[in-house]
């Protein structure tokens, strides 16, 4: 991964295209062969979750490391992206660009991911494409969103089948509590702590001959209404974990 991470570091030519070739083929790959034999919505989420498994720990891991490599003068809200901060948004612009297009083609009626992938997508486009900074604040924030993806991936794909096959619901019961625990860690603490801390740069007035404050507000709405949803996500699950728990309780007292 360092010997990759390097090369991205090197590579002066547009990642954009053959990430999104990459993801393609993985999709492909998913829908028309590991998963064939599925149901359908299952074959759908399938496909949607291995291409998720290969952008997310692979995206947290190229967003540290594109971080720790810049001098620490450079690591702010408002600094000028590097070159392999530029790679990593491009290969997860490729991801959200592939996953966008599986939902309008075979669930465009899933308006909240389509809203959230359009969303995301206009924050790092923005970032990477017309304003060339930040991508600092951006990938900090992109590593806290996908650092629990291994761990969500599985229990979602644990969870497609519970009902039907009894080891996918044992994994699913095992990775629930902490898969949720993490993901209220990152998700509900640590992500709304650098949210404050960024949003407080940005709507401080701070470097705004780089940043407009269009740009600015825009980044501030869509990353607070992302970890609002996420807080809320995770909550009803915790609240359908205790409801399950406590009936499954009841039921051994009778």
């Amino acid at each position: 991964m360092a010997e990759l991470l390097a090369s991205w570091a090197a590579e002066e030519r547009w990642m954009y295209p053959a990430f999104l070739s990459m993801y393609a083929v993985i999709y492909c790959v998913g829908q028309l062969g590991l998963f064939r034999r599925w149901e359908w919505r299952h074959r759908l989420d399938g496909a949607s979750c291995l291409i998720s498994l290969a952008h997310g720990s692979a995206a947290a891991f190229a967003a540290v490391a594109a971080i720790a490599a810049q001098p620490a003068g450079n690591r702010g809200f408002a600094a000028p992206n590097s070159r392999i901060q530029d790679h990593v948004l491009d290969y997860s612009i490729a991801y959200f660009t592939m996953d966008l297009l599986h939902y309008l083609a075979f669930l465009p009626g899933d308006i909240l991911f389509i809203a959230h992938h359009l969303a995301t997508l206009f924050v790092f486009f923005t970032c990477r494409y017309v304003v060339y900074h930040g991508a600092y604040a951006l990938l900090v924030l992109l590593f806290l969103a996908e650092v629990t993806s291994l761990l969500q991936n599985v229990w979602t794909l644990a969870g497609i089948w519970r009902t039907e096959v009894p080891a996918a619901a044992r994994v699913y019961n095992t990775l629930s509590p902490p898969f949720y625990v993490l993901y209220t860690i990152v998700r509900g603490v640590a992500g709304p702590l650098f949210f404050l801390k960024m949003s407080l740069f940005y709507l401080s007035g701070q470097a705004v001959d780089l940043i407009p404050w269009w740009v600015r507000v825009s980044w501030i709405i869509v990353v607070g209404a992302a970890i609002t949803v996420s807080n809320f996500w995770i909550w009803n699950l915790w609240k359908t974990l205790f409801k399950e728990r406590k009936q499954s309780i009841g039921k051994k007292d009778t």
